[in-house]
């Protein structure tokens, strides 16, 4: 182990080393199971598909094991990662679109519901002891924000965890959380780079597990190479000069290896470089520099996940468990198009106080041969490497051969139960599962076939239905209205680059595989589609605010500032239903905006009316003040209400109030309010549309 790195995992995994619990006899014949999931990382980042990014440690597990040529994630994190923990489509475990807002429907929830089963949980019920190290990304941004530990992976089967619960993370100054205790964040830079974390973390759970009591499953999920562009300065300094060649040389060098490993036949079409991105050789040098720095960074953070992985199975090999164990390798959508930061040199260093990206320009190269990236059902969005090793399951013959047949990430749960000799609950906990969607793959192990069939895309109104060799996509643009006879039929034999529309041809095969399509929308409640733009619908659904305190206090922007001392809290003792929020005056301040709780929400579609008010109790006679204001100061308010507290409680409600277009928030300010204790529950914000 780097010793470098022992200050912060003393800290990270508490050096308490697990050891297998329940199960007293012998259970060393079941191979143990290990699922690794990158961030964001292209189909051709790492060398086995192509890639000029040295990644040793996972090429020896395809060179030693199989890889698909054909396997799908689900687009975009969230829902990917839904797909892959439950062996479920996405809308059936409440993850239809993201963790960034409850949509107001069962299938976009934003979080895991109680009808699917984790990998956690069901390897658990089958007598696995079972580790998350990683993402988990599968609980609201409300709910990470305000600590909701019955979302978090612990909660969900994980005996042990060790990771983050959000989507994303500054790499030197995380919020790591170890089992349901959020941990202080990192500040020590010299010796914190989650990357590392999570790998050497991953490496002591293994190096403390007592296999002979029961076997090892790990989910290990690394949040690199999304963005933020961090990295550390000796592994960008590996790759600093290698990008000057440029997007356009380098698309092709990684497609002619494509061609020469067998993953594509050589009458296979490289796609266009994206229309979007200019030609390398149009670029000024120093456009070159800063585009060049950028792509270092990233490789920098694909090979430190290499590095860490090495170190996995270097902890499997000293226990004696490496042959005994399936590892399997994906990602959890297409390259990352997401344009983040500023133009110039100046700020792409990859160091804690950037926030960069690496932009279309390189998403391009990191999808070669493939059009599109993150977000869209081409290939580009939700094609995946996969990988298997498993050295005492897979025949020496076949190492280092591809898997043509195709796969879809519900599979990994079949696959797991498959391995473990157990069984797919139909009940937990109470709760009615749903049926899992996935085949095992455990068939490809012997060049079997799984018959996979008919597979179901829907992210975005970005839809696609893959049957044998035969691809119907539709492809929609933010904010645009939706065209579902705009269709797009592919032979994935001839063209899996997806370059010769055959939809015209052949208008009844595309219309019946929409038809399957729309059928499989109606069985998992995808409908309504919406069509509004990820910033928008984020924005728009905190309308439905966390008024009843479920999510805690997230969502809540909290402040004391001045001479004001008061603290936030949800209690669950003195409640007024179920969680409430208690507001702790010690002293008070000068003015009431001294301390506050604080709701953002637009009406950017407006006018309306809106409805605010709030129920409350108080220990005494007190006051607040209850404001519903533009966000930015030098606007009126629309609403400024003192509000006189009496000891027996009661619920403070406003009607009509009119409400123009723009961004508002509804804020409790107490920083002037007497020394005491207040409770506030069932926080109202209800808005109609005038032309409603």
């Amino acid at each position: 182990m780097d010793m470098n790195n022992m200050k912060y995992l003393t800290l990270a995994a508490g050096m308490v080393l697990p050891v297998g619990i329940g199960c007293s006899q012998e259970d060393s014949s079941r191979p143990n199971v290990i699922v690794i999931l990158t961030d964001d990382m292209g189909y051709s980042d790492i060398g086995c598909y192509g890639g000029e990014i040295e990644t040793p440690n996972i090429d020896n597990l395809a060179e030693n094991g199989l890889r698909w040529a054909q396997f799908y994630n689900n687009a975009r994190s969230c829902p990917s990662r839904a797909a892959l923990m439950t062996g479920l489509y996405p809308h059936q475990a409440g993850m239809g679109w993201m963790a960034a807002a409850n949509m107001q429907t069962p299938e976009y929830q934003g979080f895991l519901n109680d009808n699917c089963v984790t990998l956690g949980e069901a390897m658990g019920a089958n007598g696995y002891e079972t580790y998350m190290v990683g993402k988990w990304h599968l609980c609201s941004e409300w709910q990470c924000a305000g600590n909701v530990k019955e979302k978090w992976p612990h909660q969900r089967g994980f005996q042990h965890f060790y990771g983050i619960p959000e989507g994303a993370s500054n790499y030197f100054r995380a919020a790591m959380v170890r089992d349901d205790e959020r941990l202080p964040r990192t500040t020590d830079e010299d010796h914190f780079y989650i990357t590392d974390a999570l790998s050497d973390t991953a490496a002591a759970y293994v190096a403390g597990h007592d296999f002979k009591k029961k076997p090892l499953f790990m989910y290990l999920a690394f949040n690199a190479p999304h963005w933020p562009l961090h990295a550390l300065e000796s592994d960008i300094e590996r790759f600093r000069d290698r990008y000057m060649q440029g997007w356009d040389k380098l698309r092709e060098d990684r497609f002619a290896r494509q061609v020469a490993m067998g993953l594509f036949a050589p009458g296979v079409e490289l796609s266009p470089r994206d229309a979007r991105v200019p030609a390398w050789d149009s670029l000024d040098v120093e456009t070159q520099r800063e585009y060049a720095m950028r792509m270092a960074i990233y490789a920098a953070q694909v090979y430190a996940v290499d590095r860490g992985i090495g170190k996995l199975v270097a902890a499997l090999k000293a226990a004696g468990q490496f042959d005994n164990t399936v590892i399997l390798f994906m990602d959890d959508n297409g390259a990352c198009a997401e344009y983040l930061g500023k133009e110039g040199i100046s700020g792409v260093t990859g160091k804690a106080d950037t926030w960069e990206s690496y932009r279309i320009n390189w998403a391009n190269l990191s999808s070669t041969p493939y059009r599109e990236y993150k977000h869209y059902t081409n290939e580009g969005g939700i094609a995946t490497p996969l990988i298997v090793s498993w050295p005492n399951g897979i025949d020496k013959s076949r190492n280092g051969s591809f898997v043509r047949e195709y796969g879809y990430f519900a599979d990994i749960m079949a696959t797991c139960i498959d391995l473990s000799g157990g069984k797919y609950p139909k009940k937990y906990n109470g709760h009615d599962i749903l049926p899992c969607e996935g085949v095992s793959l455990v068939p490809n192990f012997s060049g079997q076939p799984t018959r996979r069939g008919m597979t179901f895309w829907e992210h975005e109104v970005n839809i696609a239905v893959r049957d044998g060799k035969w691809k119907l996509n539709i492809h929609h643009v933010e904010d645009e209205p939706i065209d579902l006879e705009k269709l797009e039929l592919y032979d994935m034999e001839k063209d899996p680059t997806e370059l010769h529309n055959l939809a015209g041809e052949q208008p009844a095969r595309a219309k019946e595989l929409f038809a399957a399509w729309d059928a499989w929308a109606q069985r998992v409640h995808a409908y309504p589609l919406s069509t509004v733009g990820y910033g928008r619908r984020q924005s728009y659904y905190r309308r439905f605010m966390n008024g009843a305190f479920e999510d805690n206090l997230g969502g809540w922007q909290l402040s004391c500032t001045g001479d004001a001392d008061v603290s936030f809290e949800i209690d669950t003792v003195h409640v007024i239903h179920g969680k409430t929020a208690r507001i702790n005056v010690a002293q008070k301040g000068t003015r009431p905006r001294d301390a506050f709780m604080k709701w953002n929400f637009p009406n950017v579609d407006g006018p309306s009316t809106a409805s605010v008010g709030f129920t409350y109790q108080t220990d005494k006679p007190n006051r607040l003040w209850l404001r519903l204001e533009f966000q930015n100061p030098s606007r009126p308010k629309v609403l400024d209400r003192e509000i006189l507290l009496d000891p027996s409680g009661g619920t403070v409600r406003f009607d009509g109030i009119e409400l123009p277009q723009g961004r508002f928030q509804l804020v409790l300010y107490v920083g002037d309010t007497e020394p005491g204790q207040i409770w506030v529950d069932d926080v109202i914000l209800n808005l109609k549309d005038k032309e409603s």
